[in-house]
């Protein structure tokens, strides 16, 4: 038990890490903006970004099934003792269907672009910001969507330096062209947009040559070729399901930043800065939700239960460890981290009356998160996908519809309610998956 927790730990704090350079981008381009004279930089790029995940991080599953595959494939090559080619060929063909999506992908967004932005609201010069801003962020969809795949894959090999490596260079690059456009420059919401694309394609490029680099050193290394159909379908099974959990997901998203943008231009704000912590703490937490996708995925691999039911319960563990330390800083310091973010003085104010939503979300989210991990790593996309759909529709429009009169804390009280939701809505799903693994009793 004892070996586990150090694997886990070792899998984790680079996972942790990692992650949250993902929000210090929005971080860094939140306070950049934020010090600017005009709130519209801000909102411009919050609507705008928004749009940019909604149609972006709704192919994020190329990462969860990718992780997926990975580790069941590592999880065997381990148990037999031999190489297996299988762990390239997950690499290959989630790399093929990287490329096939993005190009399709990118002519869908440039042409309805204009059209979603105006659908989500806002002010006319918050719209034209944002669309500015968006248009040069999806330009880089193809490097994206492979980061996706390489960071799953390494993820599911258990090699998580890897993606450490790629998005603390990536990110490192960020910030310093985000102050060179913008204060170098004189650009505005279009320079972070600028500094992001450059970003995203250098990490693209880091990964790749990491990737290859694996790849040639592995022992009767088999020739690249097209896939069967046999081949993709595990890809494709996995991934369908998770698309349309993250779609549902990101839809969550896109709705709250919309109903926050009609309440006003300094809503929209202040949501984004709440937002972008929110972010923060997932990607911290899903430091142990991506150790659990890697190992139980092996254990599975490796036909392991006693690892897999171990490694079930100490990843949730340190999980809510994790979560409670976060709840305890944001208590202290979360009034002086939000001064960090921004000095206007009316979103300071509003950003600061909302910040008890703040400090609990760490410990609200913790299980959902937890539980998606390890639900990836059994490849129970199936049961992901209808707990989400049920959190959306049945739990959080309702609560949404019947709150409306608390404007901005009606919303976030509907947010709340659907992170408690998705957690239960995964948990007979849960039990049934322990039961068929026999995880309640002593087995090895």
């Amino acid at each position: 038990m004892l070996q586990l927790q150090k694997r886990i730990l070792h899998l984790a704090w680079p996972i942790m890490l990692s992650n949250i350079t993902v929000p210090l981008l929005g971080l860094v381009d939140t306070a950049v903006l934020g010090h600017l004279s005009e709130v519209s930089y801000l909102g411009g790029v919050a609507l705008g970004g928004q749009v940019v995940t909604l149609l972006l991080w709704s192919f994020g599953f190329l990462r969860m099934g990718t992780t997926s595959l990975s580790a069941h494939a590592t999880g065997m090559s381990q148990a037999s003792n031999r190489h297996s080619s299988s762990i390239e060929r997950v690499l290959q063909n989630a790399l093929l269907m990287a490329l096939i999506i993005s190009f399709p992908l990118m002519l869908f967004a440039f042409l309805t672009l204009e059209h979603i932005i105006a659908f989500m609201g806002g002010s006319e010069i918050i719209q034209v910001l944002a669309v500015e801003y968006a248009s040069i962020r999806l330009a880089a969809t193809p490097a994206i969507l492979i980061q996706y795949v390489l960071i799953g894959w390494f993820i599911g090999r258990g090699e998580t330096k890897v993606p450490l490596i790629m998005l603390i260079a990536s990110n490192s690059l960020n910030a310093v062209l985000d102050i060179i456009f913008v204060y170098g420059y004189g650009l505005t919401s279009d320079g972070v947009a600028w500094a992001t694309l450059c970003a995203d394609y250098f990490a693209a490029s880091l990964g790749l040559y990491w990737a290859f680099r694996t790849v040639r050193q592995q022992p009767n290394r088999l020739p690249y070729r097209w896939p069967t159909w046999h081949e993709l379908t595990p890809l494709i099974n996995i991934n369908h399901q998770l698309f349309v959990r993250t779609l549902c997901l990101l839809s969550v998203f896109a709705f709250f930043t919309a109903q926050g943008a009609q309440q006003g231009d300094l809503t929209l704000a202040v949501n984004a800065i709440m937002l972008t912590l929110l972010l923060l703490i997932s990607n911290a937490l899903d430091g142990f939700a991506h150790a659990a996708e890697s190992l139980v995925g092996q254990s599975l691999g490796a036909n392991n239960v006693r690892q897999l039911r171990n490694s079930i319960w100490l990843t949730g563990t340190n999980a809510l460890i994790i979560a409670l330390i976060m709840v305890t800083g944001f208590a202290w310091q979360g009034d002086n981290l939000l001064g960090l973010l921004t000095d206007q003085p009316e979103v300071l104010a509003m950003a600061i009356e909302y910040s008890p939503w703040l400090i609990w979300l760490p410990l609200i989210g913790c299980s959902s998160y937890w539980l998606d991990g390890v639900f990836i790593g059994m490849q129970a996309s199936a049961q992901m996908r209808n707990a989400m759909i049920l959190a959306a529709l049945v739990i959080f429009l309702p609560v949404w519809f019947l709150t409306q009169e608390l404007e901005n804390h009606g919303l976030w009280l509907a947010f709340y309610a659907f992170l408690l939701a998705r957690s239960l809505f995964m948990v007979p799903s849960f039990l049934t998956i322990l039961n068929k693994h026999q995880l309640f009793t002593e087995k090895n």
